[in-house]
């Protein structure tokens, strides 16, 4: 199939370093190893190119700088009628040849795009719309909303023009039945991993107690993420440790300020943003893997959680939003209460002390990404029904 891929969030890289870039690149990626042609259209590319996306048709619509932000909400409804038109001019020119048509719209769902709506509708092929949070809430509490109703009126618009809505977590498809009733087709289809991209470490890691065990987060440094409570733990451990913080955000500064006050300046690494082509090799160097999301609402699939399994280690989480629906049974992790900084620190330090138990939790988790997680499967799922419809 030839699928147009939509994405005209500004806060979103295609080519970007944090999880929500990472999610676009392993859809495209996922969608082209499954023989589909993927042309993209968006406002925003960043630079980190991986090798085998370099090739990738891209059109990019660039939002005007300067504006506040009631000017760039509207400057976004104009780039996604543009882009509309300039997709269905393009496929009708009929100088441009059969092959610049499309079989299918994948729009990521954005506040004031109904640009894959429009699309669909003009040219007559399916639209499926990937819904990762309910952006006008999120929108709202986090960054503020000037034309809120705008913003209603076109998610409404997506929504109904969609044929199919892939919400990555059971809290997201409660959010569109809830505020969106009679929607025919809303599943759940959660985040995935690329098991080939990322693996477990080649040789076994040294459990001799010779070596710092060395415990790892990834991650966009946001308060949602919950990584001063990871330090906070971390204060409390005993033995030999290091704790590598992979990731960049606000919340940076506050972050390495906490670590000093608390003394363990000398056993935290921030690493700072990282390419995605890079995060695998680092999390071979992990012993022990941290999502310590904090208590709240927690609507995520978080793609950190199938990027610890796939590598192979022993996981320490938040029972928070989906997570303990992945990792609940599986060996490959340790539970603890979000509100409970006590009793991660109980948990990391009983992985620090035993690094059997860390070796069969990583080869379970290993297991688990391997039977159940893979980006190929969510999107065969994602695709199944419009490709057996297009052959």
């Amino acid at each position: 199939m030839r699928i147009a891929y939509i994405l005209l969030d500004p806060g979103i890289g295609v080519f970007g370093t944090k999880g929500a870039s990472v999610h676009v690149q392993e859809v495209v990626r996922t969608f082209r190893s499954l023989g589909h042609e993927v042309s993209i259209f968006c406002t925003r590319t960043d630079d980190d190119i991986p090798a085998d996306l370099a090739d990738v048709d891209i059109t990019r619509l660039e939002v005007p700088r300067g504006l506040d932000r009631g000017q760039r909400e509207i400057a976004l409804m104009r780039l996604s009628d543009m882009l509309a038109d300039m997709v269905v001019d393009t496929v009708s020119d009929p100088d441009a040849g059969a092959d610049q048509g499309f079989d299918l719209v994948y729009e990521r769902y954005s506040l004031f795009s109904t640009a894959g709506a429009e699309i669909s509708s003009r040219l007559g092929v399916p639209l499926v719309l990937e819904v990762n949070a309910p952006l006008l809430a999120e929108q709202k509490q986090h960054r503020g909303l000037v034309h809120d109703e705008h913003a209603a009126r076109t998610t409404a618009h997506s929504f109904v023009g969609a044929e199919r809505i892939v919400c990555v977590s059971a809290a997201v498809a409660g959010w569109v039945n809830r505020d969106y009733p009679g929607l025919s087709d809303v599943s759940v289809v959660p985040n995935g991993v690329n098991t080939d991209r990322i693996t477990p470490a080649a040789t076994a890691r040294d459990a001799s107690g010779s070596r710092a065990v060395r415990i790892g987060f990834v991650g966009t440094l946001k308060p949602w993420h919950g990584t001063d409570r990871l330090i906070e733990a971390c204060a409390g451990l005993n033995g030999n440790f290091h704790l590598d913080i992979l990731g960049h955000g606000p919340e940076s500064e506050a972050l390495q300020k906490q670590a000093k006050a608390l003394r363990l300046g000398d056993r935290v690494t921030f690493h700072g943003a990282l390419a995605p082509e890079e995060i695998p090799a680092h999390l071979r160097t992990f012993d022990i893997a941290v999502a310590p999301y904090p208590a709240g609402e927690n609507y995520f699939s978080p793609l950190k959680i199938y990027e610890y399994l796939a590598a192979g280690l022993p996981i320490v989480a938040s029972a928070v939003g989906s997570i303990p629906d992945v990792l609940e049974g599986t060996g490959s992790a340790t539970l603890v209460a979000a509100d409970d900084t006590a009793a991660l620190t109980v948990a990391l330090q009983n992985l620090i002390d035993d690094a059997e138990v860390r070796q069969q939790m990583g080869a379970a988790a290993r297991a688990e990404a391997m039977a159940h997680h893979s980006w190929t499967s969510r999107c065969q799922e994602i695709l199944e029904s419009f490709v057996l419809e297009s052959v």
